[in-house]
């Protein structure tokens, strides 16, 4: 008998249920001693759920099931997911404090849209916005305006439509037409940013990126693309591909100049979905530039609460410098449940427990309470990279580790500087003198590949190997291809969190080097297996069932497609 190349598993088990087990009613109301569909039990994995029936997975069942046997099944099959403190591929905060996650459990049932229902939290969304309005240098002849969103993604969306919105008016006003919208951004662009481009009908001007730019938006290549109908410029502060802050300040003065021989103003919103809770608060703050509103021509930002805002998700903000820059007729005056709100997200109904998490942290932590845990994730941030191109084998394409080139950094051999840098970790006090602003800024990423010569030596050796042995060893560290026009170069990319501990880092230090080592040591081994991913039906009842599928198709890299960059 010839062996059949695809195996449905589901089919299997479903198969060996029908043989095993009789699925007659016991007893009681629907044939079960309870009346719900299930007899009495003494613990949640002595029901029939445990050997003799499978939870239903893709029809609602006919009748329910005991709620301890429900909650200890989903529990079980969750336990497959990573972990989140291990997952060093996001951005997203994975650490609450206590205090945090007791006024978020009191108030999960609180949906911010009831603004006349729950005034008290409303007024600390408002405190919110004020906070950050003045954190990014709002002045205080400008009314600053903003709301809480559900991440930087919906915030990129409405800071997009202000822009697009002010340009349209300018242009009727002007009798011109308004057929041909465009905004420009760099290749390192997260997704959300391509999303509003497509979702509101504006040409995307994606600029490429180089390594002489830094992997990031070229302030040159701006110049020579912005027209009459750029409605405006998305400028990156932190690129979620290398942690590099993007020269909002050498583009605002590109578009200063541009506005002095043409008349034309070209707005810039600002992503600070990552450095907006970083630069204003470390030592290094975004290098010699200016980003926020303390530069004219930045009309609004985002930032991500759910990141180094250190709440859970979601919840980002946006701040728009003058209320005059948010057109009227994009809010909505509502007159909903006895009261009058105005409405400028486009979601409706939302939580609002993580609004009251991110007012909690804002007073709690304060100025210096958020300025040491920014501080500390650039410390371990340099550590790691030092220690990775201390082995010789990896090189980082981030720069948070190289000193400042404007200010004291200090220099010498790469060993004895990861020497001195975890030495420092370790006894680092208030009198340590080091600090982020001896660095070059940026977020506490670390993105690393292996250097050319190791490469040579071991040509067997990829990086996607590395990284699926680092997650057999429960660490998830995403390997990827730069921005297009740079993905011939893959990179290994680490973020460091606030939960990511000196001691931690030992560990996944040594996890690292153990891999590269073993690697190193055994002949070559083929891992494509590894690498390839099976397609076909996955689900009972797929309308391709039946038909034989290929096992090993290989999965597109990253750089064939939109890239996600994942954050």
């Amino acid at each position: 008998m010839s062996l059949s190349r695809h195996v449905n598993p589901e089919d299997i088990i479903h198969h060996i249920q029908d043989l095993k087990v009789s699925d007659k009613p016991r007893s009681g109301k629907n044939g079960n001693g309870n009346g719900n569909g299930e007899s009495p039990h003494l613990t949640p994995y002595s029901t029939r759920y445990s050997s003799q029936k499978a939870i239903p997975k893709y029809e609602i069942p006919p009748d329910g099931a005991p709620g301890d046997t429900v909650f200890a099944m989903i529990k079980d099959e969750l336990d497959l997911d990573g972990k989140p403190n291990l997952n060093l591929a996001s951005f997203v905060n994975t650490y609450l404090e206590d205090n945090a996650q007791n006024l978020m459990i009191a108030n999960m049932a609180k949906n911010l849209a009831d603004n006349d229902e729950y005034p008290a939290m409303i007024s600390m969304s408002e405190r919110c916005v004020s906070i950050l309005a003045n954190l990014w240098g709002a002045h205080a002849n400008e009314k600053a305006i903003g709301t809480a969103t559900t991440g930087s993604s919906e915030a990129i969306q409405l800071g997009g439509l202000a822009m697009k919105r002010r340009w349209q008016e300018k242009r009727r006003a002007q009798g011109k037409d308004t057929l041909k919208p465009n905004i420009i951004m760099g290749s390192n662009a997260q997704v959300a940013l391509l999303k509003f481009a497509r979702y509101f009908e504006v040409e995307e001007r994606v600029l490429p990126v180089s390594a002489k730019s830094k992997y990031r938006l070229d302030p040159d290549l701006v110049r020579e693309n912005i027209d009459e109908n750029t409605i405006g410029i998305f400028v990156i502060l932190g690129s979620t591909y290398t942690g590099h802050y993007e020269p909002v300040e050498d583009i605002s003065r590109i578009l200063d100049e541009y506005q002095a021989k043409t008349g034309i103003d070209i707005p810039i919103h600002v992503d600070a979905a990552s450095g907006g809770f970083v630069a204003p608060f470390t030592h290094a703050k975004a290098g010699n530039q200016k980003w926020d509103f303390t530069l004219p021509r930045v009309k609004s930002i985002n930032t991500s609460g759910h990141k180094y805002g250190l709440v859970t998700p979601g919840i980002g903000w946006i701040v728009w410098r003058d209320e005059s820059y948010l057109p009227k007729h994009l809010v909505f005056e509502l007159h909903y449940l006895g009261g009058t709100e105005l409405s400028y997200t486009l979601n409706f109904s939302r939580p609002g427990a993580q609004v009251i998490a991110q007012y909690y942290n804002l007073i709690h932590l304060g100025f210096s309470g958020y300025r040491e845990v920014m501080e500390n994730c650039l410390a371990n941030a340099r550590v790691l990279s030092k220690s990775l191109e201390a082995t010789g084998w990896y090189t980082c394409v981030s720069e948070i580790h190289r000193p400042n080139p404007d200010g004291a950094g200090r220099g010498g051999d790469v060993k004895e500087m990861v020497k001195n840098a975890v030495t420092s970790a370790v006894t680092r006090d208030k009198s340590s003198t080091e600090t982020s602003a001896d660095y070059i800024a940026g977020l506490p990423v670390v993105s690393f590949r292996l250097v050319d010569e190791f490469r040579k030596e071991y040509p067997h050796i990829k990086q996607e190997t590395i990284s699926l042995l680092l997650r057999a060893r429960q660490w998830i560290i995403p390997n990827y291809a730069l921005p297009p026009n740079e993905d011939a170069t893959e990179i290994l990319r680490v973020v460091i969190r606030e939960s990511m501990s000196l001691d931690l880092l030992d560990r996944l230090v040594t996890d690292i080097v153990q891999v590269t080592e073993t690697l190193m040591e055994n002949d070559e081994v083929d891992m494509g297996i590894l690498h390839k991913r099976k397609t076909g039906p996955s689900k009972k009842g797929d309308k391709h069932k039946g038909k034989k599928t290929t096992v090993g198709d290989q999965v597109k890299r990253m750089a064939d497609g939109i890239h996600r960059s994942v954050c």
